[in-house]
């Protein structure tokens, strides 16, 4: 579990140095990119570009392995459709993201940095999380 957990540790922190060293914990960089009809900033498109290709290049190696380093198998969905429920989601994500500029990864990365959207954005964040598991009680 120590393994487990200091791995889960190093890559939450590699991937926040990550969004730091691209100005991807700026919500105004974020929402620039989308501000295509006014002050637009590409820098989003070539993060989100290279983490792409990164993924196409390296997605198939690493399957290939037949187990993860730290698990006994692989979790991958097995969902093949689009139905309403994600298309439901990801306008809602989409949404929240163009009013805040941030998405989960980034908002808590501007929070170790202290950025004061990022203390608005993470409580509303909860909130939205806590309403899904109410929402979809089983």
């Amino acid at each position: 579990m120590k393994k487990l957990s200091f791995a889960a540790l190093a890559s939450g922190a590699l991937f926040g140095i990550g969004l730091a060293m691209s100005g991807m914990t700026d919500p105004r960089r974020v929402l620039g990119f989308l501000d295509v009809f006014g002050k637009f900033d590409p820098t989003l498109m070539f993060v989100l570009g290279g983490a792409v290709a990164t993924t196409m290049l390296l997605f198939r190696f690493v399957l290939r392995r037949g187990s993860p380093v730290l698990a006994d198998t692989f979790h991958l969905s097995n969902l093949r459709h689009i139905d309403r429920r994600l298309l439901g989601g990801a306008a809602i994500f989409g949404i929240g993201w163009g009013i805040a500029g941030y998405c989960p990864g980034p908002a808590l990365a501007g929070l170790g940095a202290g950025s004061v959207e990022a203390l608005w954005f993470i409580p509303a964040m909860l909130a939205g999380l806590l309403l899904h598991r109410l929402v979809n009680r089983t």
